[in-house]
């Protein structure tokens, strides 16, 4: 059986899947030459990430794909209900970047209150001229312990940001409409572990009381931060989404920068994707990164051989 990772596997899936006899092609196809491709090669499974688009047309113009795997937690480039209606298996990892976006999450956090986002603007320019100005500045970030974080969604990801904020001494508070409690254990070097109970709570109670909200919800046919959300937070309250462009309102994020109710902000993804607006861009209170939350070497390893695993399990003949 072939199987065409289009936005690329791991090695060790890879390895999982030769040694289970099925045949791995590696490559890129662009998204016009797909359908020919699949069919002149007679592929049997897709893999694919964020880049490629698996719609219902291809579907039913490549009869013989059997399964689509997809790379991380975001599904919003398959028509899964389609896919699933038609006897295609859909398979995904939602758990394995969970670590990687959580990390990110901090790498702003940690960034954004000592102003590295904007420091590491200005000493390339200025440091040799301007160095005790710029210390002068600089010299008045804040700790994250003893703070309060926000979390907008409690699954597998806002689990893992709070892991990290329990890490640090900070004070947790999360909503989700799913999830009422969960139990969020600290795994140590030494063997060692300790678990705490999180409660959820009302997500007007957390925009109220949180110093910095994160937020980690699927996508959603409205904002969930937008113009209403930032007058109930706190002035001076610290902003980061690594979740998805669209859930959180730009324009108004941008006004909430200038009018000092948000201190700053940290954004991996964009409403405009792949051109993000610039008014973000060149925002010297917004810290960046291009969409790049689960891209680490081991979330890529645990994709590549969850995907890998689970294909075998449903394919292997």
């Amino acid at each position: 059986m072939k199987i065409l990772a289009n936005d690329g596997i791991s090695q060790s899936g890879i390895d999982i899947l030769e040694k289970n006899g099925f045949e791995v092609l590696n490559t890129k196809v662009a998204q016009n030459q797909l359908e020919n491709f699949i069919n002149e090669e007679n592929i049997d499974a897709i893999l694919v990430g964020n880049n490629t688009q698996v719609r219902q047309e291809l579907m039913e113009a490549c009869p013989s794909i059997k399964l689509i795997g997809i790379s991380g937690v975001e599904i919003d480039n398959v028509d899964v209900d389609y896919a699933e209606d038609n006897g295609l298996l859909v398979i995904n990892t939602p758990a394995a970047p969970s670590s990687s976006v959580a990390e990110l999450v901090f790498a702003h956090l940690f960034g954004m209150v000592r102003f590295l986002h904007s420091s590491n603007r200005e000493m390339p320019l200025e440091g040799d001229s301007r160095f005790n100005d710029l210390k002068k500045a600089y010299s008045y970030g804040t700790e994250l312990r003893g703070k309060t974080i926000g979390i907008i969604g409690f699954g597998k990801i806002g689990q893992e940001v709070a892991k990290i904020a329990i890490g640090l001494g900070m004070k947790v508070l999360a909503t989700d409409k799913q999830v009422s409690s969960a139990a969020i254990t600290l795994e140590f070097f030494n063997g060692q572990k300790t678990t705490f109970t999180i409660d959820t709570v009302d997500k007007d109670e957390l925009l109220k009381e949180a110093d910095y909200i994160t937020l980690h919800v699927s996508a959603q046919e409205d904002y969930i931060i937008a113009k209403d959300e930032f007058e109930k937070m706190k002035d001076g309250v610290g902003i980061v989404n690594t979740a998805r462009g669209g859930i959180l309102q730009e324009v108004d994020l941008v006004n909430a920068i200038d009018s000092g109710k948000v201190q700053f902000a940290g954004l991996d993804v964009f409403e405009t994707e792949p051109t993000p607006a610039v008014q973000l861009l060149m925002n010297s209170e917004v810290s960046l990164t291009p969409h790049i939350g689960g891209a680490t070497v081991e979330a890529q390893d645990r994709v590549g051989t969850e995907l890998a695993n689970q294909i075998v399990t449903l394919l292997k003949e």
